[in-house]
């Protein structure tokens, strides 16, 4: 087994390569990058629209159990089976999601990765990148203000105050500003009203940052946004306040898919980054069609468990922009089950067979739901030095017994080559053409069945409810036209309930929809459920109190 160290010790201790040597290897010119120093690049526009004629490659989605403190490695297995594809003589490529500042410095942690499959420069990736988040937040932002402004300066639009949509956001974990009066101090600071700020991976300019195809369609989706209605209720766009423009000037480079490295020299596509209990959690669809046409196996991942990021990548992202994924990996740890066997943290090293049976519920769970879609799967045992076999031969048999197969993978530890049998098989898999995928629920049903659909089948609850104004909200937004929309479900990551306590594969619980939100430009209707929140706060303890530069300028406690 390769010698412990930090996640950050051995990406500050990577061989990488000059980044245009990355590009070559997928066939892309220098002329066709824009460098972020030596190991970073954009992919320009004009070369991304002259891979229109080639064939796709094979999409593979990464998705996981329901998280837990114990840790599942999602990221990790997504980057470790790209590696492993490319070990064994495929053409393969890694496609994820940027990180949020607000869970760097939270609790969450970095997420490119670690041990020995990770994606670098590290530190870059979780801080400041390529100034993407930056361009998100600014754009999103601007449109406030031109809101705000407008209204200072007469109106004209007819604006009702009481009925502005478009909230601020931050790209940082801030309770205090989750609700806000703004305008205060007088007549020359405007008309004071109630408002809240949202962290900037709940934007929709970032949802639409990862939906757009080009920027001709980035710009149309900014106009399209709904931020406000008069006082009959007609709604107030983006482009009648002539947003739409400078908001995609903001935003030309950021719509541009950022090109790195694994720690093996890898391709690694990482842009955009929506979260995936508040927003639809996967990488951007530029991303991931550019990826398609220069990988014969393209491997990417979902936030969090099936039920919320694979849902929402087969139900939104898939739908919306036509892909067709071949495979998909269902990541577990013997940890884990164990505690959604009803294990606490602190005695997760002991042996507990029974523990991890019980837990296997929540597996199978997930399982049952990715047939749904029509898509293989295979389960990926993401290994910990304290996994006994007994507890990997019981989830082995269990998988066996829904008839699909669990394989042991070690690539934290030993990169690629702890993760070469997994590659075979989901290459196997992919090339076998046996998936079928349909989304869950046709375009045409009404958008609270749409809801319903989602709770009865994904999560198994019994009934979904909501109150008349809720419902009222979902009937004018249908009578206006959007009741086409996919739905994204706002909740918990914890469970599939609502409730984050409740873990394993409950079943026959209410799912309360206490709140709506139009996302018009991006396409879908948020339904946020439960308790979640669209700025989440920091921990009593946040990562950000042992983060620091040491006595060599380098950053020590990212991840």
């Amino acid at each position: 087994m390769a010698e412990f160290k930090s996640d950050i010790a051995i990406a500050r201790a990577a061989k990488k390569k000059p980044i245009r040597e990355i590009a070559a290897r997928l066939g892309i010119e220098e002329a066709d990058i824009v460098p972020y120093g030596h190991d970073k690049a954009k992919i320009s526009a004009g070369f991304i629209k002259s891979l229109a004629g080639r064939p796709d490659g094979k999409l593979i989605l990464v998705t996981a159990i329901n998280p837990t403190p114990a840790g599942e490695g999602k990221t990790t297995t997504t980057v470790g089976l790209g590696d492993g594809l490319n070990r064994i003589g495929r053409r393969a490529c890694v496609c994820i999601r940027e990180a949020s500042l607000g869970p760097n410095f939270g609790m969450k942690g970095g997420a490119a990765g670690g041990g020995y499959a990770q994606i670098v420069p590290m530190e870059d990736m979780n801080l400041h990148f390529t100034g993407d988040f930056h361009a998100i937040t600014t754009a999103h932002n601007l449109l406030a203000a031109l809101i705000d402004n407008h209204v200072y300066w007469g109106n004209a639009l007819d604006i009702d105050t009481r009925r502005i949509t478009w909230r601020r956001v931050m790209d940082m974990n801030d309770r205090a500003l989750r609700g806000i009066v703004a305008s205060l101090g007088g007549v020359a600071n405007g008309y004071p009203r109630e408002s809240g700020f949202d962290i900037t991976v709940a934007s929709e300019v970032m949802a639409i940052l990862c939906l757009a195809t080009d920027l001709a369609d980035l710009e149309k989706r900014l106009g399209a946004i709904v931020v406000a209605y008069r006082r009959d209720k007609t709604p107030v766009f983006a482009r009648d306040l002539k947003a739409d423009g400078a908001m995609a000037v903001l935003l030309k480079d950021a719509m541009q898919p950022n090109l790195v490295q694994t720690l093996e020299n890898n391709p690694a596509f990482v842009h955009g980054g929506p979260f995936a209990n508040i927003a639809h959690g996967c990488n951007s669809v530029v991303a991931t069609t550019t990826a398609l046409k220069l990988a014969d196996y393209v491997v990417t991942e979902a936030g969090f468990g099936a039920d919320l990021g694979a849902e929402k990548f087969f139900d939104i992202k898939c739908r919306k922009a036509g892909l067709k994924p071949a495979a998909t990996v269902i990541v577990a740890t013997v940890r884990a089950l164990k505690m959604n066997g009803g294990v606490g943290k602190e005695d997760l090293g002991v042996e507990n067979v029974t523990a991890v049976k019980a837990g296997c519920a929540n597996l199978g769970r997930h399982i049952e739901n990715i047939r749904q879609f029509g898509v293989p799967a295979i389960v990926a045992i993401n290994h910990f030095g304290t996994d006994t076999e007994a507890e990997l031969d019981a989830i082995k048999a269990y998988v066996a017994q829904m008839g699909e197969e669990a394989v042991v993978c070690r690539h934290w530890a030993d990169g690629s080559a702890g993760i070469t049998e997994l590659a075979e098989k989901v290459a196997r898999l992919a090339d076998s053409s046996a998936a079928q995928f349909a989304p869950l629920y046709p375009d045409a049903l009404g958008l609270f069945e749409k809801i319903e659909t989602v709770v009865r089948r994904i999560y198994r609850g019994a009934e979904v409810t909501a109150e008349k104004t809720v419902r009222d909200q979902l009937a004018a937004w249908e009578e206006a036209g959007y009741g086409n929309l996919p739905v994204c479900m706002a909740k918990t990551q914890y469970s599939f309930s609502t409730d984050p306590t409740l873990r394993g594969a409950p079943d026959g619980f209410a799912v309360h929809v206490r709140e709506v939100r139009l996302s018009a430009g991006a396409g879908f209707v948020v339904a946020i459920c439960g308790e979640i929140m669209t700025m989440p706060g920091l921990p009593s303890k946040p990562a950000a109190e042992t983060i620091r530069l040491n006595a060599a300028g380098e950053i020590e406690g990212l991840f």
